[in-house]
């Protein structure tokens, strides 16, 4: 679904992204709606065929310049190797959205935690090291973090540690490359209709010995939207971040789960 057909103008034609994690769900997304803003697209992500399929397919949908490149961020190596494809393909990278993580299961077991740190919090940061002096060479960078509402709620040891982690790392990485005009910011998802997360609900469901579809409308009904966040709606946002008209909005943490009822986060 393309929804910004009409839209104001992201100022993205030219532009150059990597997005991590980004042969589905929310980094999908993400990587849709930046090549139909004009960006060109590096998806990244650990199986190299599946990546390589999903950039086909984008890029025959929007026409944009759009490649699949396979890497671990959980490894130096790994990432150091994926930035220096990325720059001889695209020529360089103006824009870095940190997605991949150890695929969520549902409930994160406590003794993840180092693992979960290493892809999700270091990786991100191997990421961010690889290609933010280049931005700051240019004098022009965005960086978004995608973490999760764990970070604002207790219920999982590991996800809001891991999740309050990214959103520190963002902003002291804002407060270091602000000056060079490289914003970085945080997005935090709530639950959003991905196939990972759909499929957690069933299991969860079934478990519970309830219906996928009552247990949906449980959490619709913790927001107020009243119903489970669709991945273009949380990419949407994500594209402004990315965009030069969002150069007011640096180090902070933004929610995207449709608006957790309750709570106030100032």
């Amino acid at each position: 679904m393309n929804t910004f057909e009409g839209a104001m103008d992201l100022q993205l034609t030219g532009r150059r992204a990597v997005i991590t994690g980004g042969s589905r769900g929310i980094g999908f997304a993400i990587g849709r709606a930046l090549a139909a803003e004009g960006a060109s697209v590096a998806l990244v992500a650990r199986s190299a065929g599946h990546v390589e399929e999903q950039a086909a397919l984008l890029q025959s949908e929007t026409g944009a310049e759009v490649i699949g490149v396979a890497a671990d961020t959980g490894d130096d190596a790994s990432v150091t190797e994926m930035a220096g494809m990325v720059r001889d393909r695209l020529g360089g990278v103006d824009i870095l959205v940190n997605n991949a993580a150890i695929t969520n299961p549902g409930v994160i077991p406590d003794d993840a935690l180092e693992a979960e740190i290493n892809v999700k919090v270091r990786g991100y940061l191997r990421c961010a090291r690889a290609f933010a002096p280049e931005m700051t060479e240019r004098g022009w960078g965005r960086i978004v973090n995608i973490g999760g509402l764990a970070a604002l709620q207790s219920g999982s040891i590991t996800g809001s540690i891991r999740n309050v982690a990214v959103a520190a790392m963002a902003k002291n990485l804002a407060d270091e490359l602000g000056p060079g005009g490289v914003n970085v910011v945080t997005v935090h998802p709530g639950a959003t209709r991905t196939r990972t997360f759909m499929n957690n609900l069933g299991r969860r469901a079934e478990a519970m010995g309830c219906s996928a579809a009552d247990l949906e409308q449980q959490f619709g009904a913790s927001n107020s939207i009243g119903r489970i966040v669709e991945p273009h709606e949380v990419a949407a946002l994500v594209a402004f971040l990315v965009s030069p008209l969002s150069v007011a909005v640096n180090g902070d943490s933004i929610s995207a789960g449709g608006g957790l009822k309750g709570p106030i986060y100032y």
